[in-house]
């Protein structure tokens, strides 16, 4: 009986005026502020749409090493301004509540980093500006401390925007005809997807659907915990979405060497696996099952597409190591056209303008019959004007 009425006494003293303006509205703005971190991280968790579109791929860059380029500053780009920005580094919530995210950032810079690495081979050649980008890029995306990861990253865009300003221009060359550097890229990115479906096959807790994929569990790394199934798998789908921009892109600077390597089949069929690794998860968690079981083994099927990626993109670089085109020219910005110059000098010359030949063309033509028609003349001495 006396602690029904403590407990009485106290709900009376919070009911009364002096108290009940306190934790009401202090309960209602935790409700309120919850509602809005949970709209923000379900907004905030949604993968960004395609860099480089399909019908963009299928364009022949103009300078080669543009569009790869622009699609690495792109991906990068993408990191920092996608909503929330960078996740990794986050302190507060709700971006600090959120995992998977950051996991997908990781993969995506994975790819980036390597792509970054390989480009002074691909250009043929070591700029500054490249080797700004690689340092910046390497960063740690956790960092937050001044300054962040996301000036770094900021910075190697900047870089990697003056590298591309300088093709546009031409005050450097493209990237060179050369399938080996091209075939290192896509080995370095190759060993990475095998790296991801060794981590993906440690997620699933089925001995025998690993036996029947030819694994086993000696070569697989340490059983990943319960509770970063989910990012080992959304890492793996970060990797995908990078290197999907990235080999879009490629296939418009390379696509002269990918058809004399008749690699164009094998491309497409490397793109649609990442995009099949990519497709909408349905279920509001990463799930372990397995067999025909009531639940779904994302991990397992997600291994699946990884470890094709990684022989598509093998077989890709065997096909093309040996291939060899010539470097394309730059295109001068205006190029005179010697029919719009014949025909200006032919209107010139027309009879009855009283136009003077050129000396050149005089002492050439002083041989001439004088006979010559206006008419018959008037090609010779347009021919003469466009050679003087």
């Amino acid at each position: 009986m006396a602690l029904s009425r403590n407990r009485k006494r106290r709900a009376e003293v919070l009911e009364r005026p002096e108290y009940g303006w306190i934790w009401k509205p202090l309960l209602t703005l935790v409700i309120v502020y919850l509602v809005v971190c949970i709209g923000l991280g379900i907004w905030w968790s949604q993968r960004p749409g395609d860099i480089v579109t399909v019908d963009a791929a299928d364009t022949p860059s103009p300078v080669r090493g543009v569009a790869t380029v622009t699609a690495l500053e792109g991906v990068v780009e993408t990191l920092l301004d996608k909503p929330g920005g960078l996740l990794s580094n986050d302190v507060f919530p709700p971006g600090v509540w959120l995992d998977n995210m950051p996991s997908w950032e990781g993969g995506v810079l994975d790819q980036a980093r390597v792509m970054a690495a390989a480009l002074p081979d691909l250009s043929g050649q070591a700029p500054a500006a490249l080797e700004d980008a690689q340092a910046a890029l390497n960063a740690d995306r956790g960092d937050w401390l001044y300054p962040g990861a996301e000036r770094r990253y900021a910075k190697a865009v900047g870089a990697l925007q003056g590298y591309q300003d300088a093709l546009d221009q031409s005050t450097v060359s493209g990237f060179v005809g050369d399938g080996k550097p091209l075939a290192a890229w896509l080995n370095a990115s190759a060993r990475h997807f095998q790296r991801q479906t060794q981590h993906l096959l440690a997620n699933v807790d089925d001995p025998d659907a690993l036996r029947e994929l030819g694994v086993s569990d000696a070569e697989l790394p340490e059983a990943t915990p319960w509770f970063r199934i989910d990012n080992v798998f959304y890492t793996a789908r970060g990797e995908a979405w990078g290197f999907t921009q990235l080999l879009r892109a490629t296939r418009r600077d390379y696509a002269d060497l990918i058809a004399s390597a008749d690699a164009g089949e094998l491309w497409e069929r490397l793109i649609a696996e990442l995009e099949l690794a990519q497709r909408r998860v349905w279920s509001p968690v990463i799930l372990n099952g397995s067999g025909f079981g009531l639940f779904a083994n994302h991990s397992l099927v997600l291994a699946n597409h990884t470890q094709a990626i990684s022989e598509l993109a093998r077989s890709l670089a065997q096909r093309v190591q040996e291939v060899t085109v010539s470097r394309p020219e730059p295109t001068p910005a205006k190029a005179a056209d010697p029919q719009a110059a014949g025909e200006e000098a032919a209107g010139q010359a027309a009879p009855g303008q009283g136009t003077p030949a050129p000396a050149g063309a005089q002492g050439s033509e002083a041989s001439a019959p004088s006979s010559t028609t206006p008419d018959a003349a008037t090609p010779q001495a347009t021919e003469k004007t466009g050679d003087h």
